[in-house]
């Protein structure tokens, strides 16, 4: 592989650059979200890939909107109870 080192941004950068936390950039390294490049012992991500990634959006989707019931209308005239 042959990174532009100059490409290359730590996590702690990378959270940053998103307006997000640390915790939150090494979520989306470990699901998969984000590749790292190991040099030394410390994980380095490419700008670009940080600066393009779309978020998903989160959670069950919306239940769909059900018709609402409507009252049985009273004659004229009932009497009140």
């Amino acid at each position: 592989m042959s990174a532009d080192l100059s490409d290359l941004i730590t996590q702690a950068e990378a959270a940053r650059v998103r307006g997000v936390s640390r915790t939150a950039i090494a979520g989306l390294i470990a699901r998969g979200n984000l590749s790292v490049t190991e040099i030394g012992g410390q994980k380095f991500l490419k700008r670009a890939e940080v600066e393009n990634y779309k978020s998903q959006t989160a959670g069950r989707p919306a239940k769909k909107a059900r018709a609402k019931k409507t009252a049985k209308a009273k004659p004229k005239g009932a009497a009140r109870r």
